[in-house]
């Protein structure tokens, strides 16, 4: 049995301020609403993608954005 880690990024609504830098920085998974709150498309972040998303969530101004536990899943 083989079995693959994947993270997804979340949001922290409490803290988040719309600020949308992390639409900018991860647009193949983020995009912004009517009022520039972001909107995650609840897609899975592969091993290439992470240090992108690490970056992303490192740069949040609001510290809205953080990175899940990656899950073992059966490949």
């Amino acid at each position: 049995m083989v079995t693959t880690t994947a993270s997804k990024v979340e949001i922290d609504w409490t803290r988040c301020d719309g600020h949308g830098l992390c639409a900018t920085l991860l647009p193949n998974d983020v995009v912004l609403d009517e009022w520039g709150f972001p909107v995650l498309n609840g897609r899975e972040i592969t091993a290439g993608e992470l240090p992108h998303a690490r970056r992303a969530v490192l740069a949040c101004p609001a510290l809205a954005l953080r990175l899940d536990r990656p899950v073992e899943r059966d490949a």
